[in-house]
């Protein structure tokens, strides 16, 4: 993928080329409020035909179909991973009885997230939401929902390229154990910082109820898992994010791992997950739709990224999260990857790909998933796929 970025033309996009994208993003943040039935309906016909602009631009009119063929292939790596990772954590069910106390939602959104570097934050999302339901039946309310988004389904997947919107940075060649190495302090903090919030706010919901009540709802408590033997599928999956070479193959291994889960596990345990493929489905067509329309943004990004004046960590900060609560983590860390590119450009001008930066470079400002939470503010079927 590199030395195919490297072959590529430089060519000015015409700045019309991104409405398609723009066009997209409204469809996405507006219509399932508006036309909820018809979007559901035809989405994915809306989704294909913006993209089919975009495509046609690149291929017929600058003739650069390197770029949409790029990232075409970021997208089947994307679905690849996504996909098997949700398959192998629909295939494991956690059962929780008894009611929770602050602290133990304290600590099962603690394991939560850190599940998230390991499952993806779908496949954590999908593995806790209905226990975390459960657990809080008597007193559910907003600020679980919303604190499950902030920390499964967002900050769970910023340490490792389990997360998807890490995984794009990995397959165009930032190093696997980047954010790990030069991140872990801040996303602990925000972590920690989060859930302190959430203790407090949750402890003054759980005292509201009579203390007889609580007592007999927190009296007992048990934890059943089911299809622990989807841990040998996912170590599959773990083990073939680090294949390069050849062309696909890190692919087809996970789908052959997603297939063989998915075939092991006793119906039962998806039953008792109300597990469906409707979230992946409908995740692949929107995410064809941002991949391709969002060719020319990227473009556009890498060669006027110093024009832009991004260059400070509050502007980072505020713009990623701004931009991450209306769009979505992967395309967001795409757009501002592809500024880090623009901005580190060589003495001709061509911006760099990612493997001329040093594995060992010191970030200058906090890094892209420093407002991962952001995007908390818009929950999708992708990141609390509940059926």
């Amino acid at each position: 993928m590199t030395i195919l970025a490297a072959a590529i033309p430089i060519t000015q996009p015409h700045p019309l080329s991104m409405l398609p994208f723009a066009v997209l993003l409204l469809c996405i943040a507006f219509l399932p409020f508006v036309l909820k039935l018809h979007w559901e309906r035809h989405y994915h016909r809306v989704a294909l035909f913006l993209a089919s602009i975009t495509t046609a631009y690149y291929f017929f009119w600058i003739r650069q179909p390197e770029r949409i063929l790029r990232e075409g292939g970021d997208y089947i790596c994307f679905m690849a991973l996504v996909g098997s990772l949700f398959v192998v954590a629909g295939g494991i069910h956690v059962k929780i009885r008894g009611e929770a106390t602050p602290f133990f939602n304290c600590a099962l959104l603690f394991f939560g997230t850190i599940a998230g570097n390991v499952l993806g934050t779908a496949g954590a999302s999908m593995l806790f939401i209905r226990p975390w339901i459960r657990a809080n039946k008597y007193r559910y309310a907003g600020l679980h929902t919303a604190f499950f988004i902030f920390l499964i389904s967002n900050l769970g997947g910023g340490l490792t390229p389990m997360g998807p919107p890490l995984f794009l940075g990995y397959i165009k060649g930032v190093p696997f154990w980047w954010m790990i190495q030069h991140c872990w302090l801040g996303w602990a903090v925000a972590l920690l910082a989060l859930l302190l919030i959430f203790y407090l706010v949750d402890r003054h919901n759980f005292r509201r109820p009579p203390r007889p009540v609580r007592e007999e709802e927190t009296a007992a408590r048990k934890i059943d898992i089911e299809g622990l033997r989807n841990v040998f599928f996912l170590a599959i999956i773990l083990g073939a994010v680090f294949i390069e070479h050849p062309l696909f193959l890190r692919e087809a291994i996970m789908l052959a791992a997603a297939i063989g889960s998915y075939y092991a596990t006793p119906k039962s345990v998806h039953l008792a997950n109300e597990f469906s493929f409707a979230p992946v489905k409908e995740v692949g067509w929107l995410f064809l739709g941002i991949f391709l329309t969002m060719v020319p943004v990227l473009h556009y990004m890498q060669l006027h990224a110093r024009d832009l004046a991004i260059d400070t960590p509050a502007k980072f900060f505020w713009i990623a999260g701004g931009l991450s609560a209306v769009l979505d983590n992967a395309p967001t860390y795409l757009t501002f990857l592809a500024n880090a590119l623009g901005r580190s450009v060589s003495a001709s001008r061509i911006p760099l790909p990612c493997n001329n930066f040093s594995p060992a470079a010191k970030p200058k400002w906090p890094p892209f998933p420093w407002a991962r939470f952001c995007s908390g503010l818009r929950p999708t079927s992708a990141t609390v796929p509940i059926s």
